[in-house]
C-alpha cells in the first residue's frame, strides 16, 4: 500500500486561502483525471467540502507523488504552488488512512461530530468510480470510512459533542437563544438546491419556521426541493402550530424575497458573490423604508451611525469614504481598506503614501503606506482581500431583523454586510472561529481509540491482501509439480488402474498441502503485521516464483474484485 494524500482544510489554511483554492465539479473531475494521468499515481479520488479540499493516490514514490499531487492543487485551484504549499498537508500510508478515518467521524470537520461528512465522502468515492479512477486500494479505504464513520454515530455519543454546520450556524445567529423560539414563525429564503441548502432547508423547517422560499439558477431543482419541504413538513407534529408553507423561486427573485426573508441561508456553487453589500442594504431599505446605515462603534460607549455611501472619499484623491472608517482605525490602515479590489487599492496605497490625509494616530505614514501594499500583493491573485473585524459589544448594536447564514466556500455572501445595522452574518470564518473554543465531548476519546483500531485493522488487512497474490501463485507452482509428476507416473507405470492412480494423486497432493501449510499461513500472520511487505518479495525469491506469474493473479483478483457503489 503506498496511500498518500495531499490537501488543506480550515485546521492548515485561512479561509480566505480555502476561498480561491474552491474546485468547481468540473475541476475536481479534471483533477482526479490528471492525477491518474501522471507517472507516479495509479488511482486517484477528491475530497472536496466547504473547508477542505484533499487529493488521495495510490503512488509508487512517496517523493514525486507529494511533488505531483501539490503542484495539479495548485493548477486546478488557480492558487499559485509557492503560495499555496505552507497550508498544504502531506500523510502517507497508515498516516493518510488514520487522517481519512477522522475525517469520516467529524473528528477533524469544523462542528466536531457532524455527520455531513459522510455524504460527502460517499459522492467522492462514487465520483472517481464514475471515472474508473478508484481501484481495489481507494474503494477498499473509502468504503471502510464510510463504515467507521457510521460505527462512531452509532457506537458513541459523537453526535453529542456537535451538530451539523447548519444547526451550529443557526445556533450562533440565535446569539445564545433557544434556536426554536429565535426561528419560530420567521420567514426564511435558502439560495440554493444542493445537499448542504437541502439540509438548511430541513433544519429551518424542523426548528419551526413559518415559510421557506428557495431560490437557484434551475428553477426545477427549487420546485422539488419545496415540494419534499412540503411533503414531510407540510404539518406540525403538534397539530397545534402552522403548517410550514414552501414556494420556489427563480435567482432573479432573490432581491425582492430579501426584503420580506427574516433568515436566509446560501450554499451555492457560484464563484463570485451572489449577495453583494449594495444588494443586502437595499433589502434593508426596502424592508424599513429608511436608508441602509453602516454601525460605528465609538469611543466612551457611544454609539452612532454612517450612511452607507460609495467609495467616494472626503478627499477628492481618497477612494474611500472616510466617513464610514470606525473610529481608533486609521484610516490609512488594514480595517480601512477592508472588501477593497485590488485596483482601488494600489490608488489607496498611492494616497497613503503621498502622506494627504492628517494622521489620527501615531502610525507613520511609511508603516501605513507599506502595510496597504503588503495588502495589494496578497489581493492580487484573489481580486479581494477578506474582511478584517472589529469586536463590538453586542448591546451597543441595533436588535437584528435580518440574519444570514453563508456557509458556501467561496463566499456567497459580502463579508461587508456584517456592518449593517439591523443584520447579523454568520459564515465560515466566523463558525470556525466560533468551533474554536466548542466544547469536546468525552465521547471523542471513545472515537479516537476506534479510529486508532480501525486504521490497524485496515493496515493488517491490505498488507496481508498485498502477499496473497504470491501466496496464490505458490500453490499454483505445487499445483503444477503434482500434476506434471502424476503425468510421468502414468507413463512409467501404464498398469496402474484408477483405484490406485487415485490414491497415489491424493497421497501426492496431501504431501504438498502439509508442506506449504504452515509457511503460507505464517507468512501471511508476519506480512499483515508493521513493516510486513518485504515477506512477499522473500517468498518469491525462496521458491523462484515467476513475478509475471504473480502479477497475472494480482490482475484477476482486481478484475474480479466487486466495485460496488458505497453503502
Amino acid at each position: 500500500m503506498s496511500l498518500l494524500v495531499v490537501g488543506l482544510s480550515h485546521r492548515s489554511a485561512p479561509v480566505s486561502v480555502l476561498e480561491r483554492a474552491a474546485l468547481s465539479a468540473d475541476a475536481q473531475v479534471k483533477l482526479v483525471q490528471d492525477t491518474v494521468a501522471a507517472e507516479p499515481a495509479t488511482e486517484a479520488a477528491v475530497l472536496a467540502t466547504c473547508n477542505r479540499i484533499e487529493l488521495y493516490a495510490d503512488v509508487d514514490k512517496f517523493h514525486a507523488g507529494v511533488a505531483e499531487l501539490s503542484t495539479l492543487l495548485a493548477q486546478h485551484s488557480g492558487v499559485g504552488l509557492e503560495e499555496l504549499t505552507p497550508y498544504l498537508y502531506v500523510h502517507y500510508e497508515d498516516r493518510a488512512v488514520h487522517h481519512l478515518f477522522s475525517v469520516a467521524c467529524g473528528l477533524d470537520s469544523m462542528v466536531v461530530g457532524e455527520g455531513q461528512i459522510l455524504g460527502q465522502i460517499k459522492d467522492s468515492l462514487a465520483r472517481a468510480q464514475d471515472l474508473n479512477t478508484a481501484g481495489r486500494l481507494l474503494n477498499d479505504l473509502f468504503q471502510q470510512a464510510l463504515r467507521v464513520g457510521k460505527r462512531a454515530h452509532s457506537e458513541t455519543g459523537i453526535d453529542r459533542a456537535g451538530q451539523s454546520l447548519v444547526t451550529f450556524g443557526l445556533e450562533q445567529l440565535a446569539a445564545g437563544g433557544a434556536v426554536q423560539d429565535w426561528a419560530a414563525g420567521r420567514r426564511a429564503l435558502v439560495i440554493g438546491a444542493g445537499s448542504m441548502s437541502s439540509l438548511a432547508a430541513a433544519t429551518l423547517a424542523r426548528v419551526g419556521v413559518a415559510e421557506i422560499v428557495v431560490a437557484n439558477r434551475t428553477v426545477e431543482r427549487a420546485e422539488r426541493l419545496a415540494l419534499l419541504l412540503a411533503e414531510h413538513h407540510g404539518q406540525r407534529p403538534t397539530g397545534g402550530e402552522a403548517a410550514v408553507t414552501t414556494r420556489a423561486v427563480p435567482m432573479e427573485a432573490v432581491r425582492d424575497e430579501l426584503t420580506r426573508a427574516d433568515v436566509v441561508v446560501s450554499c451555492t456553487g457560484a464563484t463570485g458573490l451572489v449577495l453583494t453589500a449594495e444588494t443586502v442594504a437595499q433589502a434593508v431599505e426596502g424592508r424599513t423604508g429608511r436608508p441602509a446605515v453602516a454601525h460605528t462603534a465609538h469611543p466612551a460607549g457611544k454609539t452612532g451611525n454612517a450612511r452607507v455611501s460609495p467609495a467616494a472619499g472626503a478627499d477628492d484623491n481618497c477612494p474611500l469614504d472616510l466617513a464610514a472608517v470606525q473610529p481608533g482605525f486609521s484610516v490609512m490602515g488594514e480595517a480601512a481598506v477592508a472588501g477593497l479590489d485590488a485596483a482601488t487599492l494600489e490608488q489607496h496605497a498611492a494616497w497613503v503614501d503621498n502622506g494627504v490625509v492628517d494622521r489620527r494616530e501615531r502610525r507613520t505614514p511609511e508603516a501605513d503606506a507599506e502595510l496597504i501594499t503588503a495588502l495589494a500583493a496578497t489581493v492580487a491573485t484573489g481580486a479581494r482581500i477578506p474582511e478584517r473585524r472589529r469586536p463590538e459589544p453586542p448591546a451597543e448594536r441595533p436588535a437584528p431583523f435580518l440574519f444570514l447564514l453563508d456557509l458556501a466556500m467561496p463566499r456567497d455572501i459580502d463579508a461587508a454586510v456584517h456592518r449593517l445595522a439591523g443584520v447579523r452574518l454568520v459564515d465560515i470564518e466566523s463558525l470556525a472561529e466560533a468551533s474554536a473554543d466548542a466544547p469536546m465531548a468525552a465521547d471523542v476519546d471513545q472515537v479516537r481509540r476506534i479510529v486508532s483500531d480501525e486504521v490497524a485493522a485496515f493496515g493488517a488487512a491490505q498488507r496481508a491482501a498485498h502477499i496473497t497474490p504470491t501466496v496464490v501463485a505458490l500453490r499454483t507452482m505445487a499445483a503444477d509439480v503434482v500434476a506434471g509428476e502424476i503425468a510421468r507416473l502414468d507413463g512409467r507405470l501404464p498398469d496402474l488402474d484408477e483405484r490406485q492412480r487415485g490414491e497415489i494423486r491424493q497421497a501426492v497432493h496431501r504431501v504438498v498441502d502439509k508442506l506449504l501449510h504452515a509457511p503460507t499461513v505464517r507468512v501471511k500472520q508476519l506480512a499483515a503485521e508493521p513493516g510486513g511487505a518485504g515477506y512477499a518479495d522473500a517468498l518469491r525469491t525462496l521458491f523462484d516464483l515467476d513475478p509475471e506469474t504473480v502479477a497475472a493473479v494480482s490482475r484477476a483478483g482486481d478484475s474480479t474484485d466487486t466495485k460496488g457503489r458505497p453503502a
